[in-house]
């Protein structure tokens, strides 16, 4: 059951877009809430809300938030004229949005016209760190004229504005517009699946390079097929599906103590080798000591089943990786580790964004008879 309790808020204390910060006086004691503009309205200090408190009651992982299900008060907070789609459907939060397949979207026109991504390169991950070093490489090899669009699934936070991430990528200019598909919601465009999404990263958002993966908060069980990472390999058939041109992101590490995620992931080798059913390029960046060939080697038994598909591996030089984080620390920190503990855990990442980088290169200039390769 959802632990409700009513509080007051005394201050605000941060925000960004779509998503505020405040704290409030509740259970006699002030703690730090979350507050969703788009599903609540605004809020103010001294309003009297309604707090789901469940995850902090369970001392769970999400950061020691509460987080606001309704502001009391006369306050309207009738939806924004234009369109009828429900996320987060038959919950007490869905909320409306409108999507760029419907009618009353600026996009419908553009999005039925739409039927292939023609080629485009787009980066599938897994985690959320994952977006950072893609789109840092992308720009350091592309330049400013590639745009960089997020295609953020519902594999873990459904609100676009939850991740930080995302907010520091758009306040330097790394990343150009989000897409929020299936429950996900809070993007500059809403998106009913995985291949309108996509759709609508080429044709609305003019994407000239597409990131997806999921927000914060990747799901897993210790089990092969309890993990929501393994969606990696069904957004690869999309994107094939679809006629562009996939480039899966290794999950690496070094760091992790779990013999199942040292070296490859154990989730990537079964998103890859068993849900993927159509090729994808992936990157194997240029490590240290033995590193690499342990990668290489694990990489090659688990594709050599026959019941996998002929995915192409790459090498690839990355080590301008590590000039790029200066001054960008928040950029490469994943499940509590840094760049320093864990190198390959974003050097697979940004070997993606400069593959992808060099495919846009390419299509801007597709009477170049030899360009030149990430591993070259």
């Amino acid at each position: 059951m959802i632990r409700l309790r009513k509080g007051v808020v005394t201050r605000l204390v941060a925000a960004r877009p779509g998503l505020v910060e405040v704290a409030v006086e509740v259970e006699g004691e002030e703690r730090l809430a979350v507050v969703y503009p788009e599903l609540t309205g605004p809020v103010a200090a001294g309003d009297r809300v309604t707090l789901n408190t469940t995850a902090t009651a369970l001392r769970l992982g999400s950061g020691g938030y509460d987080f606001v299900v309704a502001v009391e008060g006369e306050r309207s907070t009738d939806p924004a004229p234009g369109g009828h789609l429900m996320k987060l459907r038959y919950t007490p939060l869905q909320v409306k949005v409108c999507s760029v397949e419907e009618e009353e979207s600026p996009y419908r026109a553009a999005l039925s016209a739409c039927d292939s991504l023609q080629g485009l390169p787009v980066v599938v991950g897994t985690l959320h760190s994952q977006l950072a070093p893609v789109c840092l490489a992308v720009r350091h090899f592309a330049g400013d004229g590639c745009r960089v669009v997020y295609v953020m699934t519902d594999g873990g936070a459904l609100p676009l504005a939850w991740s930080q991430t995302v907010d520091r990528l758009r306040q330097e200019g790394l990343l150009a517009a989000a897409v929020t598909v299936g429950n996900a919601f809070g993007g500059d465009f809403e998106a009913v699946n995985k291949f309108s999404g996509l759709l609508a990263a080429k044709a609305a958002a003019r994407a000239g390079v597409a990131v997806v993966t999921m927000g914060p908060g990747i799901v897993g069980t210790a089990t092969t097929w309890g993990h929501t990472g393994l969606e990696q390999g069904e957004w690869v058939n999309a994107v094939n599906v679809l006629g562009g041109r996939a480039i899966a992101v290794p999950r690496l590490s070094f760091a992790d103590s779990r013999p199942r995620q040292r070296g490859v992931s154990h989730h990537f080798l079964t998103a890859l080798a068993r849900v993927a059913r159509t090729p994808a390029v992936i990157p194997v960046p240029r490590l240290s000591g033995r590193e690499e060939e342990t990668v290489r080697r694990r990489l090659e038994e688990a594709f050599a089943s026959p019941d996998s598909p002929p995915h192409v591996l790459v090498p690839v030089e990355i080590s301008f990786f590590a000039e790029l984080l200066r001054g960008r620390e928040w950029a490469a920190r994943s499940m509590g580790r840094t760049y320093a503990d864990d190198p390959a855990a974003f050097l697979g990442a940004a070997a993606a964004g400069r593959l992808a980088a060099e495919l846009w290169l390419e299509r801007q200039a597709p009477s170049d008879p030899a360009p030149k390769r990430a591993g070259s």
